[in-house]
This record gives structure tokens, C-alpha cells and sequence, in this order.
């Protein structure tokens, strides 16, 4: 039986792209190219972004592909000391085939994982013209470069729903089937997926539509992860799952997927081992709390809702619109009987200080090897490709 399955490749579905230097300045006019985001260089040598007014500089993080460990470091790091994968299709590529990545779908950087530098902008028309660039460059320039390996994800205009909308509209009709969107929209000023003028209703109305998938990338909402205010570091980045198990508890408790039936959502970069958990404890919640909810009564200063609590089916809503993302998460696979074969994808983190690169299907081979060949080429592959609807090109052959 394992013959029919090639379980040398994966699809990594959060990567990441920093940039490249111009790709505003070639896509709009040059009366915008001040305006626009765009690289200048200081006295010591060090390139930075600059938009709207400030500067923006690339951590060291971001782009460690080709350091050790004992290297990284996240103070600011010149393009000119990065891989020329962090910012080049074609040079990805090679760094792809070397770590058996057959297809990559990549999160932005200097617009932040869900575009909120363009929402923050003091001229949002200017910022929207901005945004349509990026994604354009995206569909064209950074897929188009190696037709089947890259999984185009674009970027929405947050502060406008419907003109959100007609852009997924025309990114889909370009090919896209995900849009960015945020873990937790309110510390970016804006509505929750829970507001009560359903604020954010055509951009879903539009995912439901167009079969896109709502990406939502940890850190998505701006905000680090804080255990206390004086935690280290390192224990803050240990803790932060615990933001992706709020977003998906909100989105199965909101009524958004039975309103939205097609509406699927993709939570990258949050690992998926906490899942069991937080699944059983909300089916307890739902056992123990849905009647005196259902009748009205509120409880201290926490909201109230509307949906329909009679009948509602917390796993077979998650099988339906949730889908976990991993990077190294052996608990999680153990307990894929629970989370469900279909609703769990790999990841590679690549260029982050995460990444598993170069020994990325390695690490995951290792991970799912207790499992049957069919359910390992869904986590590899399989899932990927159905739920973003994408045919990956052929694996190369390599020398």
C-alpha cells in the first residue's frame, strides 16, 4: 500500500516572505514611489522599510535560514546578510528541494501577517492601492515564478469589509482560494467576529462564496503573547498556543459556520496539541451552561449571544471549518484519532527562527511514522491540496 503514496514531499502551509526591495516601487507609478513602502539605507549601512511616515527594520528572526542556532538573534539584519530565499521565488525553490517542501504557502512581513500595516495607514485609499499591489505581485510575480509550488495567499483591506469583498473577488478570479485574516481582530480597533452589526459579514459572505479559506497566523492580532508583564521571553513563546485555542473557541462558539456552511478557517502557526483539550472542555461547557445562556441570562461583564445553542455539535463543527497547522508537535499527532486525519497540515516556518529547514520532511517523517501511508500523505500533502483547492506541480527530480 505504500507504494501509492509518495511520502518524500510536503506542503508547508505557513511560510514566510520577507519582501523584495521593489516590489512597490515596480508595480506603481514613480510620483508614489516616496509614498510608498519602499527600502532607504542609514549611515551605519543598515537598510530599512520606511511607510507612512516611519521605519520598519527586519529582524534577525525572520530570516535565519543558513545560521546556527547559536547565531540567531532577533536585532535587525541588512538584506544583504539574509539567504536569497527569504526574498527571491526562484532561489526558494532550491532551498525547497533541498529540504523536500514541494509547495509553500507564505504570510507577508513588513504589511504584518494580516496586512495591518496598510489598515494603520494614515491615507487608506493610497494604502488599498498599496494592498492590491501586494497582492498582484504575490499572484504574479512570487507564484507565478514556479507555477505549482507556491499557494498564493492575499492580503484584505480590514477597514472595509465590502471593498474586502470585491477584492477577494478579484484575487480569486486570479486564482487565489486564502486570504489573511486576523487571530483577534480587536486590538487592531476593529469589530470582532462576534459584533453585532455583523461587521464583518461580506468578507465572510465572500469566503463562503469563493471557497476561501480564512488563514489566521498567530500574532496576527499585533499582540505578543504575555504571561505576565515581567515573564521572559521565552516562556511568553512557550505559552503562546494558548491565543490560537481562543480563536478557535470563539469561531465554534460565534455561529459563523452555520451561517457561513462553507466557510473554512486554517489556524497557521498555532500548533495543534492542545486541541483535545480545549474541544472536550467546550463540549463541557456546552453540557453544563447552554440552558441558562440560551434563556438570556448574562454572567458578570462577559457578552451575551444569539446563536442557537439547542443543537450544537462542537466536533463536527471543528471537523467541518477548523484546520490545525503544525511544526514539530508529536503530542498532537498522537492524538490525531481526536483532532481528526483530516483537519491537521505541516508546516515549515521557513525563513523564521522556527523553521525546521533544511530538515523539514525529515522532522515531520519522523513525527507521523506510527501512522498508516494514507493518513501520512494527508498530513504531508493531501489535506493541503483539498483545502486550498491546489494542484501541486510535480515533484523534481533532484541529482
Amino acid at each position: 500500500m505504500a507504494s501509492e503514496y509518495n511520502l518524500d514531499w510536503l506542503i508547508s502551509v505557513d511560510d514566510h516572505v520577507l519582501e523584495p526591495p521593489r516590489l512597490w516601487l515596480d508595480r506603481l507609478p514613480k510620483k508614489d514611489h516616496d509614498r510608498a513602502p519602499h527600502m532607504e539605507v542609514d549611515d551605519s549601512g543598515m537598510d530599512f522599510w520606511v511607510y507612512d511616515g516611519k521605519k520598519f527594520a527586519s529582524s534577525g528572526l525572520s530570516a535565519v535560514v543558513g545560521k546556527s542556532k547559536e547565531e540567531f538573534s532577533p536585532e535587525p539584519l541588512p538584506y544583504s546578510e539574509m539567504a536569497p530565499g527569504c526574498y527571491d521565488a526562484t532561489a526558494r525553490i532550491a532551498d525547497m528541494n533541498q529540504a523536500g517542501i514541494l509547495a509553500s504557502l507564505c504570510f507577508p512581513t513588513v504589511t504584518r501577517f494580516c496586512g495591518q500595516l496598510f489598515s494603520e495607514a494614515s491615507d487608506r485609499e493610497f494604502g488599498f492601492t498599496c494592498l492590491q499591489a501586494y497582492n498582484d505581485w504575490m499572484i504574479e510575480e512570487w507564484c507565478g515564478a514556479a507555477p505549482g509550488r507556491y499557494i498564493p495567499l492575499i492580503l484584505i483591506p480590514l477597514w472595509d469589509p465590502k471593498l474586502a469583498a470585491k477584492e477577494m473577488e478579484r484575487c480569486a478570479a486570479k486564482g487565489a482560494t486564502t486570504f489573511a485574516f486576523s487571530e483577534n481582530t480587536e486590538p487592531l480597533g476593529l469589530p470582532t467576529i462576534h459584533d453585532k452589526n455583523r461587521y464583518w459579514d461580506p468578507v465572510f459572505a465572500a469566503a463562503n462564496e469563493l471557497r476561501m479559506v480564512a488563514s489566521m497566523h498567530v500574532g496576527s492580532s499585533s499582540q505578543l503573547p504575555q504571561i505576565t508583564k515581567d515573564a521572559p521571553f521565552m516562556a511568553n513563546l512557550a505559552w503562546g498556543a494558548t491565543r490560537t485555542s481562543g480563536t478557535m473557541l470563539a469561531w465554534l462558539f460565534s455561529g459563523l459556520f452555520q451561517r457561513f456552511p462553507n466557510l473554512k478557517i486554517a489556524l497557521s502557526e498555532g500548533n495543534i496539541g492542545w486541541m483535545p483539550y480545549f474541544l472536550e472542555r467546550a463540549e463541557q461547557v456546552y453540557d453544563k451552561q447552554r440552558y441558562w445562556v440560551q434563556r438570556g441570562v448574562t454572567f458578570s461583564d462577559h457578552a451575551g449571544t444569539d446563536v442557537d445553542l439547542s443543537e450544537l455539535n462542537i466536533r463536527q463543527l471543528f471537523r467541518d471549518h477548523v484546520y490545525g497547522c503544525f511544526i514539530e508537535d508529536q503530542h498532537g499527532v498522537d492524538s490525531i484519532d481526536v483532532i481528526g486525519e483530516d483537519n491537521i497540515m505541516c508546516e515549515t516556518d521557513y525563513p523564521h527562527s522556527d523553521s525546521t529547514w533544511p530538515d523539514s520532511i525529515d522532522v515531520v517523517k519522523r513525527l507521523i511514522k506510527g501512522l498508516s501511508p494514507e493518513v501520512q500523505y494527508k498530513v504531508l500533502r493531501g489535506n493541503a491540496e483539498k483545502l486550498y483547492r491546489f494542484t501541486p506541480a510535480e515533484p523534481p527530480v533532484l541529482g
